[in-house]
């Protein structure tokens, strides 16, 4: 159950809990900041903070959770209690829209000093969530260019 971010990456954006994008990785970052090894992670970030507030969960309650459980299921099925209040329409368009979310403002300029030190001839990768995969190494489909 414990999880080692100084190891391997937590799970990707896109990977669904219950249906659900992005939840399955702030778990991930939860677990590692429980155990004293999140590594370059950070939990309660301002995308966890997103999943956090569509969903109502309080991050500190959640961190708590995760500390006491006994396994990942006791984690997943708290977290359940929270998916379930949302329809299967506002769980698709948050997962869609989570997905493709591009950067904005300040953190524009960020997300295009990463991406141009990763992988400066991916101007296809547009979102966060395509980002932080190419950053952790997994396989990010091409898709049509488009300005970011």
């Amino acid at each position: 159950m414990s999880l080692d971010l100084t190891q391997t990456p937590p799970r990707s954006v896109h990977d669904k809990v219950h249906g659900l994008v992005q939840i399955g990785r702030t778990i991930d970052k939860g677990k590692a900041l429980a155990h004293g090894n999140v590594g370059e992670y950070h939990y309660n970030c301002l995308m966890d903070q997103a999943v956090f507030a569509f969903l109502g969960i309080d991050h500190e309650a959640l961190l708590e959770q995760i500390k006491n459980a006994k396994s990942d299921a006791e984690i997943e099925s708290y977290v359940r209690g929270f998916i379930d209040k949302k329809s299967s329409e506002e769980i698709e368009q948050w997962n869609r829209e989570w997905v493709t979310h591009k950067p904005e403002g300040e953190s524009l300029e960020y997300f295009l000093q990463l991406r141009n030190s990763l992988a400066p001839e991916r101007t296809d990768v547009t979102s966060w969530a395509d980002l932080l995969d190419l950053d952790e190494k997994r396989p990010v489909p091409h898709r049509e260019t488009a300005n970011v």
